[in-house]
């Protein structure tokens, strides 16, 4: 048992969860627009999501305590250079058109860990409210836009392509509620999250409103009978974990089951 729990940790810890999501995210897309299968590209993603949460993560951390990290803490140092390897092999196969869209994102990326303003002191992730602003942006535009961009958005219906972007933005935007929610008591007090600024319950409402917006924007996308099913399933199920969410949920509630929703919807989709 103390195995699994270990592995269940490491999954999580070294970001292979989060980019499973990202990647079903974008295998959604596909789905939704009718793109081919993208290896190259869904292969970057995936070791780019895991190289960028990793960094975001563990950069300060490793930086103070460089000379006494656990275990566990190398290994995920280790797998995280791996991945930063294999990420920066796919990015040069990729298109030189896509690239132009990757590299302001990856700027973004660094500019919210990396402290470049304040005197050195401040990163965007500690400007209050931007940090699930930017998250949500980035999700919406590499699993969207990034995938459309790269098959070629002549051939797609723009309308369409751009209403996925705003439902996946204030989706990503309510998957991250309940984090904050967690991270409440954890948080800096110069860091206004929206529970710490308005509440946890009055949170609770502004998901509820999102998401009813997520869900007018399903039937205006209008990818079909089974998608709609498909899409009310996870509306009730990312409704029902956002309002049992609290300061005190259990260590995996967030970052295994809030997290796993991407990934359950394209299951759905594959099983419907």
């Amino acid at each position: 048992m103390n195995y699994l729990k270990t592995a269940i940790k490491f999954y999580i810890n070294s970001s292979i969860h989060v980019a499973l999501s990202v990647c079903s995210f974008l295998k959604i897309t596909e789905l939704y627009l009718g793109l081919p299968n993208n290896e190259w590209l869904l292969n970057f993603v995936f070791f780019g999501t895991i190289t960028a949460y990793n960094f975001v993560k563990y950069a300060g951390v490793a930086k103070l305590h460089h000379r006494s990290l656990t275990n566990n803490l190398k290994l995920i140092q280790i797998f995280s250079f791996c991945c930063f390897l294999l990420f920066s092999y796919y990015f040069f196969h990729l298109k030189q058109e896509t690239l132009f869209l990757i590299v302001p994102f990856g700027i973004v990326t660094l500019l919210y860990a990396v402290p470049f303003f304040g005197g050195f002191r401040k990163n965007l992730r500690s400007i209050s409210y931007l940090k699930i602003l930017i998250v949500s942006l980035v999700w919406s535009v590499v699993t969207v836009i990034l995938p459309a961009y790269d098959y070629g958005l002549e051939k797609l219906d723009l309308i369409k392509t751009l209403l996925m972007a705003l439902q996946r933005f204030l989706f990503v935007f309510v998957l991250i509620l309940p984090f904050d929610i967690r991270d409440m008591k954890y948080d800096a007090i110069s860091l206004q999250t929206i529970p710490k600024r308005i509440g946890v319950k009055q949170t609770k409402k502004i998901g509820f409103i999102i998401l009813s917006i997520c869900l007018v924007l399903e039937f205006l996308v209008d990818g079909g009978m089974n998608f709609s099913k498909s899409f009310l399933i996870i509306f009730c199920t990312t409704l029902f974990l956002l309002m049992r969410a609290s300061e005190e949920q259990t260590p995996f509630y967030s970052s295994l089951g809030v997290e796993a929703i991407p990934i359950v919807w394209w299951l759905l989709l594959i099983i419907l």
